[in-house]
């Protein structure tokens, strides 16, 4: 049985809490929440204007959420092709059509991941319009890979080549 194991992504944003930016369990792997904040800090499409009031685009802000995503997962050699679910946390209802149209831009009904997408009262930021968590699977062709890496290394250990060539030949 394996461990999970967390991953934080040096050049990334820093996790706003005791969380990594990913948590690899087996062939699955757990993106947390992430936003549209960029490294430097920086919220992309948040403007505050000069009394204060701060204006948030939900396409640009969904559009550099699912590029921080992408960016995650390309850690790991993974892409947002590899997403099997997506739960979008918005402030407002009122940005799900500009939300949904970039979305529909990265992913098809077709090919795309399951996806809930909810309204919350807000996010840990008063810049963010949107957040985003996702679970990416490792392809069955990248698991038979790493399979076939691990019964490599395995074999090619001296020990191990004496346990397989002492088994006897019924066994085999």
């Amino acid at each position: 049985m394996s461990q999970a194991r967390s991953v934080l992504v040096p050049g990334r944003p820093a996790p706003r809490g005791a969380y990594p930016h990913l948590k690899v369990a087996g062939d699955l792997v757990f993106v947390s929440g992430t936003s549209a904040r960029q490294a430097d800090g920086i919220v992309a499409g948040a403007e505050v204007g000069p009394d204060g009031t701060v204006t948030r685009d939900i396409r640009v802000q969904t559009r550099a959420v699912l590029d921080n995503v992408a960016a995650l997962l390309g850690t790991l050699g993974l892409s947002l092709a590899d997403l099997v679910d997506v739960t979008s946390f918005l402030v407002t209802m009122d940005d799900f059509d500009g939300y949904n149209e970039v979305y529909g831009a990265f992913f098809t009904a077709d090919t795309g991941p399951a996806r809930t997408t909810v309204a919350v009262a807000q996010l840990p930021h008063p810049h963010l319009a949107i957040e985003i968590k996702a679970i990416a699977h490792r392809a069955a062709t990248n698991a038979l890979a790493r399979r076939r890496a691990a019964k490599t290394a395995i074999s090619s250990r001296p020990a191990a080549k004496k346990a397989i060539s002492s088994r006897p030949a019924a066994e085999e």
